[in-house]
């Protein structure tokens, strides 16, 4: 009987190094699903393992890799959750097995098809998230001890985790591409103003919807624009994305911000809805003598002119967009110096966990000093902006020239 233990508990302590093995670590995410499928096969004598990953966005389950069920990935196989034997999985949370397949148990044609007798199914967490579900069937009928419903587990638990960080990894480098895309290559060449701009994404809480945007309308003014879409990661860029096309085309329509800003909110909230949205747009008037600018939620911008101290501009800030039905937005027309300089910011550029925001746009206005753009926007991310920040940061400014200038 000790013998016999003693054989039961090596053989565990084998099937355990097999799926936590260090050397899996080195495989990228699409071989290490493989060759984790390969030892499940091996080690619990199964006949099919398949992993099936969440789409977030549609609840659906995805046929991700698969060994004995490959037509499921010819198939690209995709089950609602809480329908089936993997749905059910996913909606409980919770290990399912079955030791008789009845017809009504599973929908995917391809297990069906297969003749499978008995399934063991298990979710795939990472942290307290639903990553995807992990399956093995046999084609005779089987019992499923707990040793075996803790090693699938043990193996989905640590596919999971790849899985997740892989997906982390697409979700920032896609985001981190489209927001690279739609950022101004380069600032146009516009007589009367010098142009210069910073973008810098944030480290800890990822890539968001910060944007900027500076161009020529054909009735001769000139546009400026930043904004701050509300979250983070790629769901945030993609919607700024949408929003700067969006504006765009709205601002060769209007002669007024505040119009061009009603005119996003409506589409805010119809075609973006559950979105928020903060946005500084300016136009400056083609002989560059005045600013016309309207805010929505955004904080306002600095001023800064030869002989006078930096300061903000004292403006109405009407909503963010987004929260719903706005009576009226404002347009605020101010003067535009010779020599004065212009700059719009996102929160990240003043704001710091623990202090008050007034001690940030005090630091910016003390750094905000009439010079060339470059410079200015230089001397500006020196002072304010940390080594690794928080949150994304947009900094844009422009200088109008003298005519000597």
């Amino acid at each position: 009987m000790i013998e016999a233990d003693d054989n039961e508990n090596v053989e565990r302590l084998r099937r355990i190094e097999a799926v936590t093995d260090a050397a899996l670590s080195r495989l990228d995410t699409e071989d290490l699903l493989d060759e984790l499928l390969d030892r499940v096969r091996d080690l619990m004598r199964v006949d099919t393992a398949a992993i099936m990953l969440l789409d977030p966005h549609s609840q659906h389950l995805v046929a991700t890799a698969a060994k004995g069920l490959e037509e499921e990935i010819r198939r690209n196989l995709r089950i609602p959750v809480g329908s089936g034997f993997a749905g059910r999985v996913a909606r409980t949370g919770q290990p399912v097995v079955i030791e008789n397949v009845g017809e009504n148990d599973v929908v995917s044609p391809v297990l069906r098809d297969t003749g499978i007798r008995s399934l063991l199914g298990v979710p795939m967490l990472a942290g307290p998230d639903l990553v995807g579900v992990l399956h093995v069937g046999t084609l005779q009928p089987r019992h499923f001890t707990p040793d075996d419903v803790q090693l699938l587990q043990l193996v989905a638990d640590r596919a999971g985790l790849a899985s997740q960080a892989r997906l982390t990894m697409i979700d920032r480098t896609a985001a981190l591409a489209l927001q690279r895309s739609l950022l101004p290559t380069r600032l146009p060449e516009v007589p009367g103003v010098d142009l210069a701009a910073r973008y810098v994404p944030g480290h800890e809480a990822g890539i968001g919807g910060d944007w900027y945007d500076v161009f020529t309308l054909p009735s001769g003014w000139l546009g400026m624009v930043v904004g701050d879409v509300s979250g983070h990661g790629l769901q945030a860029a993609v919607v700024m994305g949408r929003l700067r096309s969006a504006l765009r085309a709205y601002a060769l329509e209007c002669d007024n911000p505040a119009d061009a800003l009603t005119r996003l909110d409506r589409k805010i909230q119809h075609f973006e809805t559950g979105n928020l949205a903060t946005v500084l747009y300016a136009m400056i008037s083609p002989d560059r003598e005045w600013i016309r600018v309207s805010l929505a939620g955004h904080l306002p911008p600095v001023t800064a002119s030869p002989g006078c101290p930096a300061e903000l501009m004292s403006l109405p800030v009407d909503p963010p967009l987004g929260i719903g039905a706005v009576q009226v937005r404002h347009s605020t027309v101010v003067a535009f110096p010779p020599d004065a300089v212009l700059v719009g910011y996102t929160d990240g550029l003043v704001e710091r966990r623990g202090e008050l925001i007034d001690i940030g746009l005090d630091r910016l206005r003390a750094a905000t000093q009439p010079d060339d753009a470059e410079t200015v926007c230089a001397v500006i991310m020196t002072a304010l902006a940390p080594e690794r920040p928080a949150d994304d940061i947009a900094l844009v400014g422009i200088r109008r020239q003298t005519p000597a200038g």
